[in-house]
């Protein structure tokens, strides 16, 4: 709807998980180092926490762009299935057909089996596994069985649990001290400071094609630091209804009072002024 309006090519602050408009700060690109590390290392566990809306699944998919050939992957979304749907899925995920018939025990054969193979060809395996918070007890055991996988030398695959903070509530838990003493690399994302507020919607409207019709004051970027309290996500709906509400009232310029309107209407609260 604004988007000529306002001279951009496409919208900067959807909030899909898009790698290509990934804003690298200094925790995603120390989150992302500590990944690469464990995947190079073959660290077998390596564990990503962060709040609710700090960019965890769109650094999954970067992630995957990092990569070098030798690697190999398979990427869960959404883990909330059963043990066999789990085991279905990973086999499903590395290009496998899955055993009709086979069972668990049949499916794990089959994934030692495509891991053993890998191996000899020099490929390293990687499972992400996103919301990982949400695993029960019973599939964060079996993925710990995946990690028994292994040759004399090395991990036959790599294993990174992404989630929120209640993912280390449950790692802490007695009956997963076997997985957590596993867990190789650990790495908690924090939220965006306000000068990096400021770099990231710079980053985004300038990936987005804009040709500068668009003027976003200081004092407009710093309400948004204040309004999301630096979670991209909040930072993204916040900017977006703020470019929808520069197109209703016909200007184009971004300032304190457009975030301020913007969120209130969002939220449907009233800032203090």
């Amino acid at each position: 709807m604004y988007l000529e309006f306002l001279g951009l090519r496409e919208k900067p602050f959807s909030i899909t998980a898009d790698p290509s408009f990934l804003y690298l700060s200094r925790k995603h690109r120390e989150a992302l180092s500590h990944m690469v590390y464990g995947i190079r290392e073959r660290k077998g566990f390596v564990e990503i926490t962060g709040e609710v809306g700090t960019g965890k699944t769109t650094l999954c998919k970067a992630l995957l762009r990092h990569l070098d050939p030798t690697v190999k992957t398979a990427l869960l979304l959404q883990p909330q299935l059963s043990e066999l749907q789990l085991l279905q899925a990973v086999v499903q995920d590395f290009g496998l057909h899955p055993l009709k018939g086979g069972g668990r025990l049949g499916l794990f054969n089959q994934l030692n089996a495509f891991l053993l193979e890998q191996a000899e060809r020099g490929h390293n395996l990687v499972l992400i596994l996103d919301e990982a918070q949400n695993l029960s007890l019973r599939l964060l055991e079996q993925i710990r069985m995946l990690s028994n996988l292994e040759t004399d030398k090395n991990k036959l695959i790599q294993i990174i649990l992404v989630g929120q903070p209640q993912l280390r509530e449950k790692l802490a838990m007695p009956a997963l001290e076997q997985l957590r003493q596993r867990i190789g690399v650990r790495y908690h994302m924090t939220a965006l400071d306000q000068d990096e507020v400021r770099t990231y919607i710079h980053h985004r409207l300038r990936v987005a094609g804009s040709d500068g019709t668009l003027e976003w004051t200081t004092d407009g970027m710093e309400e948004v630091s204040l309004c999301s309290r630096g979670v991209p996500r909040l930072i993204n709906l916040i900017c977006d209804r703020s470019l929808l509400a520069c197109y209703i009232f016909r200007v184009k310029r971004v300032d304190a009072e457009i975030v301020r309107r913007s969120y209130q209407e969002m939220t449907g609260q009233v800032l203090v002024s």
